[in-house]
Parts: structure tokens; C-alpha cells; sequence
């Protein structure tokens, strides 16, 4: 059979009768059924580009002309035969562009644009990491929906990395000259010097961007991962910072802490086994004009109004695979990315917080910033 004489996927199926009698459109099974062929297709291009941003290939072809698969290889140091495979996925995706006259392949730079690691938080090839890394854990989660319970975070081996570098592709963008401004007064108070904390820190990032720029005050990352915070050690010491420290810490109690004047929590509270104990925990131990900047996921808590959000899939995906799991296999409440900015403010207003308000960068599409204050 020739490729011009197979069936296309929708001439399947044919009109059919359910179980009920109830006849069925064809029309719309066709489109269905050729809606889930594109997301086959889209999947496996995540996947792809996964892994062109992993072994540096978009990198090298973002400072290539025309190039055959073997020239592509030796510019990024790695085997033909793999990359020549990658070459045409990429090119049957409309990814990179293909020359058959000298079979020559091209990125644009329209393309590189959001695809290589100079584009800093527009760079969406890090961002499909996660496709891989949901996979990963797919047996486990199957497992919890017949019994329950959830996946813990030691499941997940490369989490804590990919975090890390997407948050730092926004803030080392946006942190200081576009986050601090949001909360009125803050650079001054920072200059001045007070005493912040970040909840939740992962691997520190953030923290010793705030340190290095304002050494007048000083500022403590709390997590759960030893493993993050020796990274975010290393990166401190290597950086000169004594104003930056962090601890291994359940940030569902403070006390001890004492109080500081601004707390931050970036993409954090929704992952928390019990957010509500931690949001009040982050009130109590705020200065009384000391503010909480919150980032956390832009959604709403209606599905129905999530529905026209494009990337509303993946934040269901990512919390059935992540974050609701994670928080679920320590007894929590499993509160799920998608929480939404309703469930956010009520959450923020049951905790004592008195004055919120909700903002967003166009550095930063995934997220909304919340400022809380008394």
C-alpha cells in the first residue's frame, strides 16, 4: 500500500450505533479521534524537544547555517546516527527546516528564539522537560488511583533541576528589576536592610539574587531537600554571600523563626501537604508591615474558566503527576496546581491577611504574583 492509498485515521469510523441503540455522528468521532492523533503527535514533539534542549542541540543549530546531520553532530559533540533520527522528527514537526536538494537542515531564528538557552524565560524547550518526568512516575500514580495515597518526591529524580532552572530563567530576568517593584516600598526597606525568608526554596536561586543585591539585609531559605539546599549552599559560598542561609525545614511551623519583614514563596504553596497550616505559619511570623509575595500558578478555580486557558492540560497533567500526588503521600490535602486564584485569596484571607493583591509580568505567562500584607 502506498502512502497516497492509506487510510487517513478519521476514514476508521464509520457511522456506528452504541450499546443503547443511540446512533453516533461520525463527524464527530472523526474530529475526536483526529484531535487525539494531533496530541500523539504533539506529545512526541515535547518529548523531542525535550531532549534537544537536554543534549544542547537547539543551542548548536541556533549558531549553524544549513547543515547536514553529520556537521550538526560534531558542532554539538554528539553521535550522528541519534541526532540524524532527531533531525527529522524536529523536521517532520515544522521544527527545524529541511533542505532535500543537499539534505541540509536549518533552525530559524524565529524558532531559536524560543528554543535555546539565550532566550532566557521565553525558552520553552525547558519547559517540556516535564513531559519526560511525568512519564517517569506514570506506573506509581496508575497505582494511586486504585489505592490511593500518593507518590513521594523521591520518585521524582531530576524535579528539583528543572525547577530550578526555569525559575531561574525568570527571575535572573525579572526578580529584581520587575518582582521587588510589585510590593510598594519594598526596594527601599531591602537597601535599608530587613530580614526575609523564602518558603519552600528549592535550590536557592531566588535567595542569593536577593542577598547579592542587597547586602543590608538578610535572608533564610527554608525547604525539605537537603539535597537542593547543598546546591544552594554551593552557590552562596561561590558567590561571597554572608547575608544568605538556608535550612532543612517542615515550614508547616516557624516558631523559633522569629519575624521578618518580607516572605516569599515562588510556585510553593500549592505543592505544601497542609497550605492552609503554612500560610497562616507565614502570617503569624510576618512583620506587622512587612509583606508576603506569593507566585504562584494563574488559573482559576472553576474548570469551566479554565477551559479557554491553553496550557490548562498540562496544569491538570503536572498536578495529577506531581504536585497533588507529592502532597497526598505525606497525608496532605492534596490541593493540586490548579487551585486558582479564588481558592488563592479565600485561602490568603482565612490565613489574616487583610490586603491582597493580584498581578502578573508578561516575563512570567505561567504565574500570577500575589502581594499580601495584614
Amino acid at each position: 500500500m502506498s502512502l497516497d492509498t492509506a487510510p487517513h485515521p478519521q476514514s476508521r469510523y464509520p457511522d456506528q450505533t452504541t450499546a443503547t441503540g443511540q446512533g453516533l455522528d461520525p463527524d464527530r468521532v472523526q474530529e475526536f479521534a483526529s484531535n487525539l492523533f494531533g496530541a500523539l503527535a504533539a506529545g512526541s514533539t515535547a518529548l523531542m524537544v525535550s531532549i534537544g534542549h537536554r543534549t544542547g542541540l537547539f543551542d548548536a543549530l541556533s549558531g549553524l547555517p544549513a547543515c547536514t546531520s553529520p556537521q550538526v553532530a560534531a558542532a554539538a559533540g554528539l553521535h550522528e546516527r541519534y541526532v540524524r533520527e532527531w533531525l527529522h522528527a524536529m523536521t517532520t514537526a515544522r521544527v527545524v527546516e529541511h533542505n532535500p536538494t543537499d539534505d541540509s537542515f536549518r533552525l530559524p531564528a524565529e524558532h531559536a528564539a524560543v528554543l535555546t538557552r539565550e532566550s532566557g524565560p521565553d525558552n520553552l524547550a525547558a519547559l517540556m522537560q516535564f513531559l519526560p518526568l511525568m512519564a517517569e512516575v506514570e506506573t506509581d500514580v496508575v497505582g494511586c488511583f486504585a489505592e490511593g495515597g500518593g507518590v513521594p518526591h523521591a520518585r521524582y529524580g531530576r524535579f528539583h533541576d528543572v525547577m530550578a532552572e526555569l525559575s531561574a530563567n525568570t527571575n535572573d530576568a525579572a526578580l529584581l528589576d520587575r518582582v521587588v517593584p510589585l510590593v510598594p516600598g519594598l526596594q527601599d526597606r531591602l537597601k535599608r536592610g530587613i530580614r526575609g525568608a523564602d518558603v519552600g526554596c528549592g535550590q536557592g536561586h531566588a535567595v542569593n539574587l536577593l542577598a547579592r543585591a542587597f547586602p543590608a539585609s538578610t535572608f533564610v531559605g527554608y525547604d525539605f531537600s537537603e539535597e537542593a539546599l547543598t546546591v544552594a549552599r554551593a552557590e552562596a559560598q561561590d558567590w561571597g554571600l554572608g547575608n544568605a542561609r538556608f535550612e532543612v525545614r517542615d515550614v508547616t511551623s516557624l516558631d523559633g523563626t522569629g519575624t521578618f519583614g518580607l516572605i516569599t514563596a515562588f510556585d510553593a504553596i500549592h505543592d505544601q501537604a497542609h497550605p492552609a497550616t503554612v500560610l497562616k505559619q507565614i502570617q503569624t511570623h510576618l512583620d506587622r508591615d512587612g509583606a508576603f509575595l506569593m507566585v504562584d500558578v494563574h488559573a482559576s478555580s472553576d474548570v469551566e474558566a479554565n477551559l479557554d486557558l491553553p496550557w490548562a492540560p498540562f496544569l491538570y497533567a503536572i498536578s495529577t503527576m506531581h504536585c497533588m500526588t507529592v502532597s497526598l503521600s505525606l497525608g496532605g490535602d492534596g490541593l493540586g496546581t490548579a487551585w486558582g486564584a479564588e481558592l488563592a485569596l479565600q485561602m490568603l484571607a482565612d490565613a489574616g491577611f487583610g490586603d491582597v493583591s493580584v498581578q502578573r509580568l508578561p516575563e512570567d505567562v505561567i504565574n500570577s504574583y500575589f502581594v499580601a500584607r495584614m
